[in-house]
C-alpha cells in the first residue's frame, strides 16, 4: 500500500474516532433543582398516673372505695377517644367459691367531683371484662366522646377521673368471699383523631 493510501487512511480513522466521541458530547442547556422532603410520624403516648388505682386489703361487703386517676397525653398526637380493657383473676384461699368475686365488685365511673354520687357508667367488673371490644368501644366512645367534645385528649393535656369501687353486700350469705383476693388490670388504649388535610 502506498503512503498515500496509508496516510488517508489514518485520516479517515481519526476523524471517524472524532465523530464518536463529538456525537456524544453534543452540546445543549441544562439546569437543575432538587427539592428535599421530610416525613415525620407523630407520637400517640397515653399514660395513666398513678400506674396503681387501687391497693386495699381487709375489704367487707358493703364498703366503697373513691379514687383518681389521670389520663395523660404526653405525645404530640391528639388522642380522639380511650379505650378500656379490663381483666382480672380471683385468688380463692378458701377454694370454696361457687361464685365469682368479680361478680360482687362494681366499679361506678364518676367524671363530675361535685356529683360524686351520680355515676356516669355503672357495672361490675364481671361484666365488663366480658364486654365485646365493640360494645367497650360504643360505651367509651360515648363517655368520652361526651366528656371531651370533639376535641378529644389533646396533644400536653390530661383528664382527672374519679372511680368507686364496691364490694357489693348483695343480702345473701358472702362467707365464701373471706380472705380471696383479686388482682385487677386495665388497659387504656389511645386512638388517634381522623386524618386530615395538611
Amino acid at each position: 500500500m502506498s503512503i498515500k493510501k496509508k496516510i488517508g487512511l489514518g485520516v479517515a480513522s481519526a476523524a471517524l474516532g472524532l465523530s464518536l466521541v463529538g456525537g456524544g458530547t453534543f452540546a445543549y442547556f441544562s439546569d437543575t433543582a432538587t427539592a428535599s422532603n421530610t416525613f415525620a410520624a407523630g407520637k400517640l403516648d397515653l399514660s395513666v398516673d398513678p400506674t396503681t388505682i387501687i391497693d386495699v386489703d381487709n375489704l367487707k361487703p358493703g364498703d366503697t372505695m373513691l379514687r383518681s386517676f389521670e389520663l395523660v397525653n404526653g405525645g404530640t398526637l391528639d388522642i380522639k377517644n380511650v379505650i378500656l380493657d379490663t381483666s382480672y383473676s380471683v385468688t380463692d384461699h378458701g377454694n370454696n367459691n361457687a361464685r365469682d368475686l368479680g361478680e360482687h365488685i362494681r366499679v361506678n365511673f364518676l367524671f363530675n367531683i361535685d356529683k360524686l354520687d351520680v355515676p356516669v357508667y355503672s357495672t361490675t367488673l364481671a361484666d365488663l371484662s366480658s364486654m365485646s371490644p365493640e360494645a367497650v368501644e360504643n360505651t367509651w366512645e360515648h363517655i368520652f366522646g361526651d366528656r371531651w367534645g370533639s376535641t378529644g385528649l389533646v396533644a400536653g393535656s390530661s383528664d382527672l377521673l374519679y372511680v368507686q369501687f364496691e364490694f357489693v353486700d348483695d343480702g345473701t350469705d358472702q362467707n365464701e368471699f373471706q380472705q380471696d383476693s383479686l388482682n385487677l388490670q386495665w388497659t387504656f388504649t389511645g386512638h388517634q383523631t381522623d386524618g386530615e388535610e395538611r
